[in-house]
């Protein structure tokens, strides 16, 4: 006699809830176009392609396992291709570039969102990926210091993470949103970082987004580049605050209320004015209690 689920179909279908599906998603119509000059990828437009990802989605949810969604990018595939003497214009070797990603690509696990929603989520990991991926290449190849002989890298990251936490310090109660921005080599650097003014500082800056955000800080101060660092405060019953410092020699120097205005109030692309946003206030930005390694220009 055979107990109930024990039967071979049944077999197969536990087993296969225990193994984890990961879905390469071209996410724009640029990336699909360019993978349209394989022959054996068999769709045409990208809005059919998108709903039949979709479909895919809500199916394998259906079963029961674990679906993971990760970024195909059709030039990273090229150039594993080429790496790995595989032929791209095959559907097996899309699917080992996937399982590729699934170890080392930036990814989103799917629990029933709409594409609207996953989407923006999966583009927004995938950068704060390569920016992370990014700064700390940067901190792990500056070198040692010429004058003190500490390696740059690591001090640049202890100084930044007491910046951080003394800055939350500073900031008190509230939602704060805070935004970091470095210039990188072709591009600008951005972390951001939401933080309860209720919590311990130092429990904000040990969590991951924390970590990310203190790298880029980190990367700004190990290569002496003109970043800027943003506070938003929200509370309860009063108008959200805006405050704002510059990063110069290794250390956040308070923005005046007008330079807070006008970073805010200006267009970047463009340079024209924009209009005050309501029930905000533009204030400077507060300095920081003295710490331990504000001598940072003087031995780095």
């Amino acid at each position: 006699m055979t107990r109930t689920g024990t039967t071979p179909t049944n077999l197969r279908r536990a087993l296969r809830r225990e193994i984890p599906s990961t879905v390469g998603l071209l996410a724009d119509e640029q990336d699909f176009a360019a993978m349209r000059r394989y022959r054996t990828f068999p769709f045409t437009d990208h809005t059919t392609y998108l709903r039949e990802v979709e479909a895919l989605l809500r199916a394998l949810a259906r079963q029961g396992g674990h679906t993971t969604v990760t970024l195909f990018d059709p030039e990273e595939y090229a150039a594993w291709c080429a790496e790995t003497d595989t032929d791209p214009d095959l559907s097996a070797s899309r699917s080992r570039f996937t399982a590729h990603l699934a170890a080392t690509g930036a990814r989103v696990t799917y629990t029933g969102q709409p594409l609207t929603t996953l989407l923006p989520e999966l583009v927004d990991t995938a950068v704060r990926q390569a920016t992370w991926e990014y700064a700390t290449t940067v901190l792990a190849t500056t070198g040692d210091c010429a004058t003190c002989g500490k390696d740059i890298g690591k001090a640049a990251y202890e100084r930044a993470a007491h910046l951080l936490v003394r800055l939350l310090e500073t900031a008190g109660p509230g939602i704060h949103h805070l935004v970091c921005s470095v210039p990188a080599a072709d591009d600008q650097l951005l972390a951001v970082l939401h933080a309860d003014g209720t919590a311990p500082p130092e429990d904000t800056a040990g969590t991951e987004p924390a970590a990310e955000f203190t790298a880029v800080l980190a990367a700004g101060i190990a290569l002496a580049a003109p970043g800027g660092l943003v506070l938003r405060t929200t509370a309860p019953d009063t108008p959200d605050r805006l405050h704002g410092w510059r990063l110069t020699d290794g250390t956040l120097t308070p923005l005046t209320e007008a330079e807070v205005f006008s970073a805010y109030c200006t267009d970047a692309r463009t340079g024209e004015p924009l209009s005050p946003e309501p029930g905000v206030e533009y204030r400077a930005g507060f300095p920081l209690a003295p710490g331990p390694d504000d001598d940072w220009t003087t031995h780095h």
